[in-house]
């Protein structure tokens, strides 16, 4: 007699990889593109996976910074490493590690010891732990905002915790810029008490009388900041540059949470290395906050993994092998900058209509074509060049293989719907 099963009614999720990654992987066009978040050569297969964020080499393969390989060489020979489960805290100095690189050694915040954190599974495992946090302890600011420049996944998680999420861009399709004053207008209309998730801040390029307006709406306001910083360092090549706007939070006596990714910019992807930084106005508050989190983190991963933690913590603790990733990232926001560059000149010489400034004006790999929903459509389905329909793409999957035929396409693509307007 067959015994019926307990899963019979569990139906299939959704894939999620995407529907526009779906399509191009149906597209059999051997000149086919995926410019949306991972590069691939044309005909090249695709993983089943879509990947976020990464950054590409010119052979369209992930980048890893050099001295990343190197230490996971070492640390795979060390006969003397410790294989014990780590601290559900995480590793300790990995964790100090992280904290001297966001604020500086010397930083008023480290000095006075009122900055702590604990090792996530990626960026996505520090928005978890810290939904869990304010779910439970501030259930007074059951409000999030999810501000950034692009549509973010961290919603989900909130949604998941029971929050009311709202979500915007300060991207101006109008202007085709990155515009403070739309940031400004939400906080300016944001609930008393509700939680702020700010991505790509640094990238908004707030002047000083914007930033002061800004903090002091929020204080007044009582919101609560919870920053992202994805990778560090590869924006503007920079690490420094990259966090400052967390000093000015510090020197306002903010207290706040942030998601520090590590994965990004040291290149190890698939290692899922983080944490959550956690600010509070003085050390025995922090200790309290950080024994929570640790609470939750028992529940959710208990012990966090330590191979990518080990790897970031061997260079970031060695001058010399932490100068060679610097260089690595100075590097690689180099070769963004000049392949943003050409694709801004290329247009130019072929006459495309507009002004394509805003393509060096923005700071990253990944940035703003200024395409309308016709043009994306139009290379997506005549040119097989897939791109999201904001037009934000992976700018180091354009290399000296396809910018002639990805330049030639977008420019058809803008002349094509300005004739059909007429």
């Amino acid at each position: 007699m067959p015994t019926l099963s307990v899963f019979t009614d569990v139906p299939m999720a959704q894939k999620l990889e995407g529907s526009l990654l779906k399509t191009y992987k149906q597209d059999d066009n051997p000149n086919k593109m995926f410019l949306a978040y991972k590069g691939f050569p044309g005909g090249t297969k695709v993983p089943t996976c879509q990947c976020r964020r990464l950054c590409m080499t010119s052979e369209g393969r992930p980048w890893v910074s050099s001295v990343v390989r190197k230490t996971r060489k070492q640390i795979a020979q060390d006969p003397s490493l410790n294989y014990e489960y780590t601290p559900v805290m995480g590793m300790k100095s990995f964790i100090q590690a992280s904290l001297n690189l966001l604020f500086g050694k010397n930083s008023q915040v480290i000095v006075e010891n009122r900055a702590g954190g604990v090792q996530t599974v990626g960026d996505s495992g520090a928005f978890q732990l810290g939904a869990q946090f304010l779910k439970t302890w501030c259930q007074n600011s059951q409000i999030v905002y999810i501000v950034s420049a692009q549509k973010e996944p961290h919603g989900l998680i909130f949604q998941d915790m029971g929050f009311t999420v709202y979500e915007h861009t300060f991207w101006d399709s109008a202007h085709l810029c990155l515009e403070p004053n739309m940031l400004l207008d939400v906080v300016e209309h944001a609930p008393h008490g509700c939680v702020f998730v700010i991505g790509s801040i640094g990238n908004c390029q707030l002047t000083p009388h914007q930033w002061t307006q800004l903090m002091t709406l929020m204080k007044s306001k009582e919101i609560f900041p919870f920053f992202d910083i994805p990778y560090q360092g590869l924006s503007t090549g920079d690490l420094e540059e990259d966090a400052r706007f967390l000093h000015y939070f510090v020197s306002q006596g903010f207290e706040f949470f942030c998601s520090q990714s590590l994965s990004k910019n040291f290149g190890i992807y698939d290692e899922g290395v983080g944490t959550l930084v956690v600010v509070a106005l003085n050390n025995q508050l922090l200790l309290r906050v950080l024994s929570q989190l640790m609470t939750f983190a028992r529940a959710l991963w208990l012990n966090p993994p330590t191979t990518g933690a080990r790897i970031i913590t061997s260079v970031l603790c060695n001058p010399a092998m932490q100068g060679e990733w610097r260089q690595s990232l100075e590097g690689v926001v180099e070769n963004v900058m000049m392949t943003k560059e050409k694709v801004k000149e290329k247009l130019r010489l072929l006459g495309t209509p507009g002004s394509w400034d805003h393509i060096t004006e923005q700071k990253g790999s990944h940035s703003y074509l200024g395409l309308n929903s016709q043009q994306v459509e139009y290379l997506i389905s005549e040119k097989h060049i897939y791109i999201p329909k904001n037009g934000r793409i992976n700018f180091t999957c354009i290399n000296s293989y396809n910018i002639d035929y990805i330049t030639s396409s977008i420019n058809e693509a803008v002349c094509f719907t300005k004739d059909s307007e007429k």
